[in-house]
């Protein structure tokens, strides 16, 4: 089941209308109070979430979502007529899984619901915990320790320490960062990557020179 929270009329009869026709289950919400209603009664496998909204914006839904662990790791797709790398950093720092800027066509709005599904299917590792020097991670717990303190870190950064501590001792590009912890779909024309890791450089602390940049590829955790 897809759930859709948008308040233009057309557009949600639309993308509903796209969505069964290639396959998916879905339902459409003008208001977010009708959303949160569904979600007592049945839990989706993904959200597409407008940011405009009546009662109360989708980033504030987001943040909603991602504070309870039943719906912490729920994919979340963000629909906006917003078209800056701000907003789009934004909406990814608080927990979305991808960002599609109004007006998009149905057939990429598919592929990108297809996309994220896969991404969020359950990993083979989901148990693996990482130790590097005073950094210890539990991506099943989804706990991230430095020296016995315990560090918060948005949905996005936690993916991409993951990431490189999977691979570590590994150079990992942008675009290969991009394409794991993001899609391959998502707009490369940024500093995204750049971004969260030096966000995620400044909330690991001490472990956080761990990270290093390889100068003209990419990013690695020494191995």
């Amino acid at each position: 089941m897809i759930y859709l929270v948008e308040d233009d009329d057309s557009i949600r009869k639309l993308v509903v209308y796209t969505l069964e026709s290639q396959g998916f289950a879905a339902k459409g919400f003008e208001r977010p109070s009708q959303f949160w209603e569904a979600m007592k009664e049945e839990l989706p496998s993904l959200v597409l979430l407008d940011i405009m909204l009546p009662e109360e914006d989708g980033l504030t839904i987001l943040r909603r979502l991602r504070s309870v662990s039943t719906t912490k790791k729920l994919p979340v797709i963000m629909l906006t007529a917003k078209n800056t790398e701000y907003d789009r950093v934004i909406g990814l720092d608080n927990g979305a899984d991808d960002f599609i800027s109004k007006p998009f066509g149905m057939m990429e709005l598919v592929a990108r619901v297809r996309a994220v599904l896969r991404r969020s299917e359950p990993s083979q590792n989901a148990c693996t915990e990482y130790f590097a020097g005073p950094l210890y991670v539990c991506p099943e717990k989804h706990i991230v320790i430095v020296n016995d303190k315990e560090v918060a870190l948005t949905f996005k950064e936690f993916e991409m320490l993951c990431l490189l501590l999977e691979n570590k001792g590994r150079v990992l590009t942008r675009d290969i960062i991009m394409d794991k912890v993001w899609g391959s779909e998502f707009d490369r024309e940024n500093r995204t990557v750049d971004v969260h890791i030096r966000s995620l450089r400044s909330k690991l602390g001490e472990a956080g020179s761990l990270i290093e940049t390889v100068r003209g590829l990419g990013y690695k955790i020494g191995g």
